[in-house]
């Protein structure tokens, strides 16, 4: 409201009928427009209410929590190195955070001993929230195919204890260490920090070299319009992070054949789904050498960055820092997410394609929302 001058004021006055007898409440009646009612201390009804221009946005914006994310992947049962080896970046403690997802491929083989060694790895990581899935070589997790053919092929005929497997990533000592295993579905969650957010998990791949959690290529388990969808991926803004063991197709998914030809092996229905469903994030893993990241522009066409993490000095300041890391909150000194319109895409793969825990893990902060 402008300031007046008590010139105006005492004009104000002076042009008031003399007759006039103020009342309580009726004093617009009586006074002038132009004198304010806080200094008649007769009417607590203000004669100019505040109206604020157009172009001024009151409505008040979503309260966000900025939230951190450790991500790995394809780890294989290899434990970190020593805290002491500043020679490789997947070492002790792993990178702390609100949140860890593991995108799968936790043991070689699936022994009870392998889920064992990888369970102590996940659970000690310092992270309020870990949320796990299985990748192809997790093969006692998927028991329809152990059953068929895992067993044999990969144990000789000798079976692990499914029912004993399972229990170490979803019995109590899970529970005390804030492990959640997730099968393929959507699962929500409430941070000590307020953040919620929505992920949709999945552990499957197009059919790779006779592994666990297969699908034949063709097939589309992600999309609505399949019948082969048990749990399709739903549609923006349904999910905030989709968290899969095989990457969509053309997305940090390019291997080198023996030939020296270069092909990329993602799903393509995954993809397609990806595109429906614009999460803030999508981690996954299975092809060790994608490992990386890319933020996409989907209102520019599908327009996308790489995400440079070495600061310019070879990737002395990952291996220092212990991670590659990646702000997109508003305060992080770049530009913010902007969900519905962007996604950020991890490979987070921390083994290499000869099985060398040599990639490091990576640290992500997000703005979610807050539960109200």
């Amino acid at each position: 409201m402008p300031f007046l001058h008590l010139t105006y004021v005492r004009q104000a006055l002076a042009k008031r009928p003399s007759s006039s007898k103020p009342t309580i409440g009726n004093s617009y009646n009586t006074y002038s427009p132009c004198f304010p009612h806080h200094l008649s201390r007769l009417s607590p009804e203000p004669h100019f209410p505040f109206k604020p221009p157009a172009s001024l946005n009151m409505t008040a914006q979503p309260k966000t929590a900025r939230t951190r994310f450790t991500l790995i992947s394809d780890t294989h049962t290899a434990k970190p190195f020593p805290s002491t080896d500043t020679q490789h970046a997947y070492r002790e403690p792993l990178p702390a955070a609100d949140v860890l997802l593991h995108a799968g491929d936790l043991t070689q083989r699936g022994y009870i001993a392998e889920h064992e060694t990888a369970f102590d790895t996940v659970s000690r990581a310092p992270a309020e929230l870990k949320i796990v899935i299985a990748g192809n070589h997790d093969i006692t997790l998927d028991e329809a195919y152990y059953r068929r053919v895992g067993a044999k092929r990969m144990h000789r005929n000798i079976p692990e204890d499914t029912a004993a497997v399972r229990e170490i990533w979803t019995g109590a000592a899970a529970q005390a260490a804030g492990v959640v295993y997730l099968d393929e579905g959507i699962r929500s969650f409430t941070l000590k920090n307020g953040a919620t957010f929505t992920i949709y998990t999945s552990p499957y791949q197009p059919e790779f070299c006779g592994w666990a959690f297969p699908y034949a290529r063709a097939e589309d388990r992600f999309n609505p319009d399949s019948s082969s969808a048990s749990t399709p991926i739903p549609a923006h803004p349904a999910i905030d992070i989709l968290l899969t063991h095989g990457p969509p197709r053309g997305i940090l998914d390019t291997v080198t054949h023996y030939n020296g030809e270069d092909e990329d092996v993602g799903c393509e229905h995954l993809l397609r789904a990806v595109q429906r469903c614009r999460p803030r994030l999508h981690c996954f893993g299975h092809i060790h050498e994608g490992w990386g990241a890319e933020r996409h522009d989907w209102s520019a066409g599908g327009t996308r960055e790489r995400m440079d993490v070495d600061g310019g000095d070879g990737g002395k300041k990952v291996l220092r820092e212990g991670c590659a890391r990646v702000d997109l909150t508003a305060e992080g000194g770049g530009k913010g997410l902007r969900w519905g319109e962007e996604t950020l895409f991890v490979n987070a793969s921390v083994m290499d394609v000869r099985y060398r825990p040599v990639n490091a893990p990576w640290s992500v902060d997000l703005e979610l929302p807050v539960k109200a």
